[in-house]
């Protein structure tokens, strides 16, 4: 797996380099503007090293593991004890048994916690992966989320709790804050913008705001050689816009979630993406 990664890795990188100033040229033509990692991302998704991750979360959600020994096989993700299927199209939502609307990887900490015994705090201390180490939790987001590939996304706002972190959600992705008088619009309200040679989607326009979700996150980036989650892209964008650390599986990130992914519905799964 890892020299595949660095292979992968080494072409994301070969592919930054290819056409620079072509690139920058064809910034003002948009979201859709050729690029040199266009050409990367090309050659990753006709064998996206992400779906070493799916497989690996396969194996993680039906094997017994943690001190209660057992799977995740009776994880209720919304969808019925079980189910994979369909799952990432219709969350966040809210669960009786929280009391909370949760997104995917807070749904499974709560699984992970409850149905097999794991501590909270050494699944969240490894939520991310490195170099090092793999994340156990983003190859089980892998895993379930590629499980609706084909599906469109189908987020509902039927229960009072979806409502308010809706709005909540939407209010955080306009406000301005911080030393940098940042919003995540600030960099997501226009199109044809960028920087350097990544593109910005603008997110204030539902069919790209669809192409990011439903086929972003989890994704396998280049440049991390790992998956990464939406989680993980909220706390790097919140760490980009020199904010305090956001919480992982926190009010505010699952806020930010369900803006997002409601305001994406209609958009076909295809996961896990490709980035830089």
């Amino acid at each position: 797996m890892n020299a595949r990664c660095r292979i992968a890795a080494a072409a994301m990188v070969f592919a930054a380099t290819v056409y620079p100033v072509s690139a920058q040229n064809k910034a003002a033509d948009g979201f859709k503007a050729y690029d040199g990692l266009a050409v990367g991302r090309q050659m990753l998704a006709e064998d996206n090293p992400g779906d070493l991750w799916v497989e690996r979360g396969q194996r993680l959600f039906n094997d017994k593991r943690g001190p209660k020994n057992t799977s995740l096989e009776r994880c209720d993700l919304g969808q019925g004890p079980g189910v994979v299927k369909g799952v990432f199209a219709t969350l966040p939502r809210y669960f009786a048994d929280t009391n909370k609307v949760q997104d995917l990887e807070s749904r499974l900490l709560t699984c992970m916690v409850e149905l097999q015994g794991f501590k909270r705090e050494d699944i969240v201390r490894d939520r991310f992966g490195t170099l090092d180490k793999d994340s156990e939790l983003e190859a089980l987001v892998s895993y379930v989320g590629a499980a609706s590939n084909g599906l469109r996304m189908n987020v509902r706002l039927n229960h009072a709790q979806e409502r308010e972190m809706y709005k909540a959600g939407e209010y955080a992705f306009y406000r301005r804050s911080g030393p940098l008088d940042f919003a995540c619009v600030t960099c997501h309200g226009e199109s044809g913008k960028r920087i350097r040679l990544q593109e910005l989607p603008n997110m204030t326009k539902p069919e790209e705001m669809r192409e990011v979700i439903a086929t972003g996150w989890p994704a396998y980036r280049g440049t991390h050689s790992t998956v990464r989650t939406m989680q993980h892209r909220l706390y790097d964008c919140f760490w980009q816009m020199r904010l305090a650390d956001l919480g992982f599986a926190s009010d505010l990130s699952v806020a930010i979630t369900t803006y997002l992914n409601y305001s994406a519905n209609g958009g076909e799964i295809k996961l896990p993406g490709v980035r830089r």
